[in-house]
């Protein structure tokens, strides 16, 4: 399925937000996920599903001032 992932078209078959942080080897700590402008809980990652089309936003903590 397509999603855009930091507004560029990706091809996954991960169904789930957790699935697809799994495919991309994203870290454990220091991400935050975003589907269609809604913030997810990590707790919530395995059971929120992905929809073709959704747009997902990868936010990763940066450390300095």
């Amino acid at each position: 399925m397509k999603v855009k992932i930091n507004n560029k078209d990706t091809e996954t078959s991960a169904s789930t937000v957790g699935a697809l942080a799994d495919e991309l080897s994203l870290p454990q700590k220091g991400i935050a996920l975003a589907v269609n402008n809604r913030m997810i809980p990590r707790m919530e990652w395995a059971s929120t599903s992905l929809a073709e089309n959704d747009s997902v936003v990868i936010i990763k903590a940066a450390c300095g001032g």
